[in-house]
């Protein structure tokens, strides 16, 4: 069976749907339908049964789809090792990335490697700082761009740290906090501890959350007009001047931080993509560029 084939089942397992399978592989859904009998003919068995809520996988279905996975996993490595094998900086180099990393970081980044090593080309996968740790834990990706201070026993480098601020369109006194709106937005775990843990340190009272939104680009143009206050990480507002910002600072008087890591194992270093990679990054100051952001 080709690679394409074992594709199909490994995503369809992953997406219990026809429909969705078929716009990730750029197929259409008979297409896609066809290739499908064409492996139950290959194999002799029923893979799936359609239901009125997606695609059922048969307990050989099931089988399938995960050797599946194990087998695109093996040529991926297979394809890594014989690209290392001549020695030149070239191949896929896989990246997990937070969503706010890569719109606001990773594009610079990327345009100045491929600039030293134009033969390489790159796999990116965005989501939560949670979702990108367990990619780099798993050996999904190579490298890991993780915002907030997880736990990682392997290799790892401090990129930078945000001041986090509270935000609102006109100056907010800290005592009224409490009975003023707030607006929050869906943030990892770990950020929501940050900010949790010093509200606590500082008032008695719950926020006043007035709204809910899903991004934090929709949080601050909210800010902006008006609609209530907002605690964000200092990048999200580094290049708005029309926004009152106050950094929230310890009992101790020390400012909130949020940091910015970046994660992987050693052995990923034999690679030579990722080794060239790393050693890239060792030589861009993020710190710096963060301080000249803020200012």
């Amino acid at each position: 069976m080709d690679d394409r084939n074992w594709l199909i089942l490994h995503l369809l397992y992953s997406q219990k749907n026809i429909t969705k399978t078929a716009q990730l592989l750029f197929l259409t859904q008979p297409a896609l339908t066809k290739r499908l009998m064409q492996i139950e003919a290959e194999f002799g068995v029923k893979i799936v049964n359609r239901g009125i809520k997606g695609v059922r996988f048969t307990p050989e279905g099931e089988l399938l789809a995960k050797r599946a996975g194990q087998i695109l996993t093996s040529i991926r490595d297979i394809r890594e090792e014989v690209s290392n094998l001549q020695q030149s900086v070239a191949g896929t180099l896989r990246l997990g990335v937070s969503n706010f990393f890569a719109k606001y970081k990773l594009p610079g980044l990327l345009k100045l490697f491929s600039e030293q090593y134009p033969l390489v080309d790159f796999h990116v996968e965005t989501g939560l700082s949670k979702d990108v740790l367990q990619k780099v834990y798993n050996h999904d990706v190579h490298i890991g761009f993780v915002r907030g201070d997880y736990s990682w026993h392997d290799q790892k480098r401090r990129l930078f740290a945000e001041k986090v601020l509270l935000v609102s369109r006109t100056e907010t006194n800290l005592a009224q906090l409490p009975e003023l709106p707030r607006i929050d937005y869906e943030t990892d775990q770990m950020f929501k501890s940050l900010v949790d843990n010093w509200w606590a340190e500082n008032y008695s009272k719950p926020p006043l959350i007035s709204m809910k939104v899903d991004r934090g680009d929709t949080c601050k143009e909210m800010v902006l007009n008006g609609l209530g206050y907002a605690i964000l990480p200092s990048m999200f507002v580094s290049d708005i001047v029309d926004l009152y910002k106050m950094e929230l600072r310890s009992p101790e008087n020390e400012p909130v931080l949020r940091n910015t890591w970046m994660f992987y194992h050693e052995e990923s270093l034999e690679k030579n993509v990722v080794k060239a990679f790393i050693q890239f990054m060792e030589g861009i100051d993020l710190e710096g560029s963060e301080e000249k952001d803020e200012s």
